[in-house]
């Protein structure tokens, strides 16, 4: 009771709560600072304010002081009481709030341990946990307890209902309804819990190949970095060399021309002294001293000689073979650059040769109006049937296939298109067919091709469809690019820079041959076929 009632004298009179941060006005009467407040300012414009509890007035408003005592006093209090998660009090007990412990349905009453005792054990009386919503377990048409659930209209219902306007319907108890429900619920979790689980391990995956590609991209970057700062280096070296050559060679002719121009002075002084000592023989009248001086013509004739003689020592042309061996140092590294680095969709690849075999030509399975040459690198179209001998590889039309075939890795071959209007060069199964339009290569389901046609026009083929490229492409030299494991057969130009032309993303099932296919001129492979890895 002592608890009790020190808990009245701790109740705001605006709130009917305890104190939060309690205050005091000049008559002592106490209440929260919000609940004050808001009372303060609905009284402005009335002339007076005063006290809710007191109605003492004051024509200012009053200043508010925080009781320090009572606000103390209210933290004491709450902290000693038990926890009451529910904030249900009895709705029995008038004299002092005291916690429910359980809620009545029937009644629509909340009560504490006494009461509860008391209470009436009739089944109508349905217990449940202190709860707010009492009047949520009674009908709302006849205000009795809902006992069942229909599960054609999905409601949960009173007695009467279910023989009223539920007649008929399928109704189970609330119980049973709701272990049918938790039953579903549980099979919902697991396979969301299912899901999750999946959608974790796919989120793990993409993070673990993010970090992979981030990876790559690191080693891609720090490869770009060294093979810049090399060909910086080389560039240097290389500038430094021809700089170098040509101050040499700058040098060694100023100074060759400069003992040149010393000799022509010294030489055009005696030539201006001896002329002068000669028109003074020409002035002079006595015809004794003029003839007894040595004649001149002979002195004209050395003279020429020598000057001859010196300008064909003096002419010197700037020596090109040094400074171009050295821009040839630089071709060849240029030429290593485009050789390293291949466009591969919108992204760059860097790739380390490790090993070059030859691609030789399959004479057994050359068209009869193709010659294939003694080293079997080139393929040349011939009017002239050339009566093969008949084999079950041999084509009926232009074609010819590589004796090597390829299932795994990452390869390219080169061939020299140069002469040749119209050609195909690609790849295919070698369980191609041999006779019949299916025979030619990009017309058919297992070869793909790049051809050229009379109007210059460049397609990529596959299964007789066709993907036409740029008008503006010409090229001599064609690289074909095959990377197996990812299903990629890519196409590039070789005249002016590495061009990828076009590439092919498919699944490949057989092992690939090398085939080409022309109706004029020749093609020739031109090297032999590189093997490479990404760089790291």
């Amino acid at each position: 009771m002592a608890s009790a009632d020190l808990r009245q004298e701790l109740v705001c009179f605006i709130c009917l709560s305890m104190y939060t941060d309690p205050v005091t006005l000049r008559c002592g009467h106490n209440f929260c600072r919000v609940c004050i407040d808001r009372v303060l300012e609905t009284q402005e414009g009335a002339g007076a304010y005063s006290c809710p509890e007191c109605r003492a007035e004051s024509r200012e408003r009053p200043a508010l002081w925080r009781n320090t005592t009572l606000c103390n006093i209210v933290g004491r209090f709450t902290s000693t009481q038990p926890d009451q998660e529910t904030g249900i009090s009895c709705t029995y007990c008038i004299h002092a709030p005291v916690p429910a412990a359980k809620s009545c349905l029937h009644c629509e009453a909340h009560l504490c341990d006494n009461h509860l005792i008391a209470h009436s054990k009739s089944l109508q009386h349905i217990l449940s946990d202190p709860t707010t919503s009492l009047g949520n377990g009674k009908c709302s048409i006849h205000r009795r307890i809902l006992e069942y659930y229909c599960t054609e209209d999905d409601a949960c219902i009173c007695v009467y209902c279910s023989a009223g306007e539920h007649r008929g319907h399928q109704v189970k108890s609330l119980d049973e309804a709701s272990e049918k429900k938790k039953e579903n619920l549980r099979d919902v979790l697991q396979k969301l819990s299912t899901r999750r689980a999946e959608t974790e391990k796919r989120v793990q995956s993409l993070q673990e190949r993010r970090r992979e590609e981030q990876g790559k991209a690191a080693g891609v970057t720090e490869t770009v970095i060294v093979l810049i700062r090399d060909i910086k280096r080389q560039l240097k070296d290389l500038e430094k060399r021809v700089l170098g050559e040509i101050s040499r060679q700058e040098e060694r002719g100023s100074l060759s021309v400069s003992d040149l121009i010393q000799q022509l002075e010294i030489k055009e002084e005696e030539l201006s002294r001896k002329m002068r000592h000669i028109e003074e023989l020409c002035n002079m009248s006595d015809p004794m001293t003029v003839l007894q001086e040595p004649d001149t013509g002979d002195l004209c004739t050395i003279e020429n000689r020598k000057r001859r003689h010196t300008q064909v020592h003096a002419t010197g042309d700037l020596d090109v073979g040094p400074i171009s061996g050295t821009l040839h140092t630089l071709s060849d590294i240029i030429a290593g650059i485009n050789t390293g680095i291949y466009e591969q969709g919108s992204a760059v690849i860097l790739l380390d040769v490790q090993e070059a075999t030859d691609l030789l030509l399959d004479v057994t399975t050359a068209g009869y109006h193709l010659q294939i040459s003694d080293d079997r690198k080139t393929l040349s179209w011939s009017d002239i049937n050339q009566n093969h001998p008949e084999t079950p590889k041999r084509f009926e039309c232009n074609q010819v296939l590589s004796t090597r075939g390829f299932s795994s890795g990452r390869h390219y071959w080169e061939v020299d298109v140069s002469k040749s209007q119209r050609w195909k060069v690609g790849m295919c199964y070698s369980s191609i067919d041999r006779t019949g339009c299916q025979s030619y290569t990009g017309f058919n389901k297992k070869s793909w091709c790049l051809c050229r046609w009379y109007n210059n026009q460049y397609t990529v083929l596959h299964d007789s469809a066709g993907i036409r490229l740029a008008d503006n492409i010409h090229c001599d030299r064609v690289r074909i690019y095959l990377d197996y494991e990812a299903g990629q057969l890519s196409f590039y130009s070789l005249c002016d820079r590495v061009r990828r032309l076009h590439t092919v993303t498919t699944a490949l099932t057989e092992p690939l041959h090398a085939a080409l296919c022309a109706w004029d001129g020749c093609l020739t492979i031109t090297g032999g076929v590189g093997s490479w890895k990404r760089s790291p």
